[in-house]
């Protein structure tokens, strides 16, 4: 990180804010538009990188502004390939980001807020209540360290990491943006994921939108009982207005949603819980994942038998459900779903000899 913690992170600073800024700095008017350039198409994070610039410019603006880039705490990497990181911002608060390759692509689960409020019972984020959203910023930051690490060029991003994105709307939007912009990182939207508990007054919000963003919904039960033990954060959110809200979605952008559902052994894998989901499904635009519960450590809860998640793919199908039984990335770092929790397990401490949690 350059620069003290105290100064503004010139990333923040609109055009406009940069033009008056390098006015005030007595610069002609074409100096901002270079550091914009830098900041946002280059990504450049030290202003001695800023190699056209004048050296008593880059200078001013060190002595002023900073780049407020997170510190990598710890860093694990998984058997199929998968790096999970512990990234800590300039306040000290830490979240966790993992990035995934795949036959020449490179995936990056991002967190939009550090811990979660919404106090799923399957996930350990929410264990540990919510700490701060985070910025739009730290959310692309994430985005970099990960293509920085691979060296490679980020071509998905789902937001499906620690928090609830519309939770903290306005920043995830902005984020998308960053992302999104041709002039940036320049990811295509429907690449762009965006994974929410079931927020309403968010997916009405994001249904108007002109970006063809992408929505995922953690469904996890259609019966309500079931899902307001396992989604408490949720229970003002029906199921019936949700399903309402998202036939309302599919009409006014076209787009097909998907339904996250983390299959838990004797809990939303009966006969009953199939049929409602079903029912939830049947007849709408919509893609089902199912995925094996991950275990989170102190959580009684288990996983389903893989063959009862292929009956429930079976079943899904036969009824003209588009549905997938996704694989987990990065289980065995606790790098998937549900298990990021801001707690990070160092595999081998050099010093020491011997596991070590931060």
């Amino acid at each position: 990180m350059q620069g003290s913690t105290t100064h503004r992170d010139i990333r923040s600073l609109s055009v406009d804010e940069l033009t008056e800024l390098v006015r005030t700095l007595g610069q002609p008017a074409f100096r901002a538009k270079q550091v914009f350039e830098w900041i946002h198409q280059k990504q450049v994070t030290s202003f001695d990188d800023m190699t056209n610039l004048p050296k008593q410019l880059r200078l001013q603006l060190s002595e002023t502004y900073t780049f407020h880039v997170p510190t990598e705490l710890a860093s694990q990497v998984s058997r199929d390939g998968s790096r999970k990181y512990l990234l800590e911002f300039a306040d000290g608060v830490s979240v966790e980001t993992v990035g995934m390759p795949s036959r020449k692509k490179l995936a990056v689960c991002i967190s939009t807020q550090a811990g979660c409020a919404m106090g799923c019972a399957f996930c350990a984020t929410g264990m540990h209540g919510l700490t701060r959203s985070l910025t739009a910023q730290e959310m692309l930051d994430q985005v970099l360290h990960v293509a920085h690490d691979f060296n490679e060029r980020v071509t998905s991003v789902v937001f499906m990491g620690q928090g609830e994105p519309f939770a903290n709307y306005t920043e995830t939007m902005a984020a998308l943006r960053k992302l999104n912009d041709p002039d940036g990182l320049a990811i295509g939207a429907r690449h762009l994921t965006v994974s929410t508990c079931g927020i309403i007054p968010g997916i009405r919000r994001f249904s108007q939108i002109p970006e063809q963003f992408t929505l995922a919904v953690s469904l996890h039960s259609a019966i309500q009982t079931t899902r307001n033990q396992l989604m408490p954060g949720v229970k003002k959110f029906t199921l019936l207005r949700l399903h309402e809200a998202l036939q309302e979605y599919t009409e006014k952008t076209g787009r097909r949603p998907s339904y996250e559902y983390a299959m838990i052994d004797g809990v939303n894998d009966t006969n009953a819980e199939l049929d409602a989901l079903v029912d939830f499904c049947q007849g709408t635009l919509c893609h089902v994942n199912l995925i094996q519960l991950n275990n989170v450590a102190d959580s009684p809860l288990k996983p389903s038998a893989p063959e009862r998640v292929e009956s429930f793919q079976k079943r899904l199908q036969m009824h003209g459900v588009e549905t997938t039984i996704r694989a987990s990335r990065g289980n065995d770092i606790d790098a998937a779903c549900g298990q990021l929790k801001q707690r990070f397990r160092v595999l081998k401490d050099p010093v020491k000899g011997s596991n070590e949690e931060l």
